[in-house]
């Protein structure tokens, strides 16, 4: 998972996730990137960025729809990670689904 998403035109939607971590790995890069592989196998789906730093990880999806992100909220495997997660992996986090009607991409 590494670069910027070209995105198409908006309007598109992008979902944005920020945590902090518990400490210790207990399985989480290993699912963290089952989560991306999958998710991107998922209808309406447009591309994914992320960044972590010691405190602070920030994941923003990005999908062409309302209905493709609530079946991504729905798929088993990923509700298996999202109880993981609860449990396990993070120490609090949130979540926030916003709509794109601008976007600007500068690149030498």
């Amino acid at each position: 998972m590494s670069g910027m998403t070209k995105t198409p035109q908006p309007p598109y939607y992008a979902v944005i996730f920020a945590s902090q971590r518990t400490d210790g790995d207990k399985g989480y890069e290993n699912m963290a990137e089952k989560m991306v592989e999958l998710a991107s196998k998922q209808s309406g789906f447009l591309g994914v960025e992320s960044a972590r730093d010691y405190d602070l990880g920030i994941t923003v999806s990005y999908w062409d729809s309302l209905d493709a992100i609530k079946n991504w909220k729905e798929n088993t495997v990923h509700k298996v990670a999202q109880e993981r997660g609860k449990k396990e992996w993070y120490k609090t986090f949130s979540l926030r689904v916003c709509k794109v009607e601008r976007d600007y991409f500068f690149e030498m």
